[in-house]
């Protein structure tokens, strides 16, 4: 019996380390994608998307509060705009901006996560590959 529960302790302890290396290293990509945007980082944009990338989502326009036509963005493009950032503060998020990160779905080798941030909602699907989690997908709206 005694063995059974240190058997069981073990156990659980290696699942727990699992999760918790799983939950940082999605967050991390997470967190690299924000702040790649948000502070205008081509090398955390680069750390956090995966080359095929497909991003897609609505803006809505800020005087007719009407959404604008779908907008797509592939992982050029991110990069593209992050270097915008960069070049151009007044691009630049906040200070204070919202940086929520919620953790929808782990797999072994899939994620989802969704995003609160000042331009809206994003949903990411990661997926992992030689123990890294990258964006491979992002749908995105703005909200008011």
């Amino acid at each position: 019996m005694r063995t059974l529960i240190v058997f069981l302790f073990i156990l659980f302890t290696i699942i727990q380390n699992s999760f918790a290396q799983n939950n940082a290293g999605i967050e991390r990509a997470a967190l690299d994608y924000i702040e790649g945007f948000y502070e205008g980082d081509t090398t955390k944009i680069k750390r956090s998307i995966h080359p095929d990338l497909s991003k897609f989502g609505y803006g809505r326009d800020k005087k007719t509060k009407k959404y604008k036509k779908g907008n797509s963005m592939s992982y050029d493009k991110a990069i593209d705009f992050a270097r915008e950032v960069a070049n151009n503060p007044k691009w630049a998020a906040p200070k204070d901006a919202v940086k929520k990160i919620e953790i929808l779905d782990v797999q072994d080798k899939i994620a989802c996560v969704k995003l609160t941030l000042y331009w809206g909602i994003d949903y990411l699907l990661m997926t992992k590959n030689d123990n890294k989690w990258m964006i491979t997908k992002v749908l995105w709206q703005s909200v008011d």
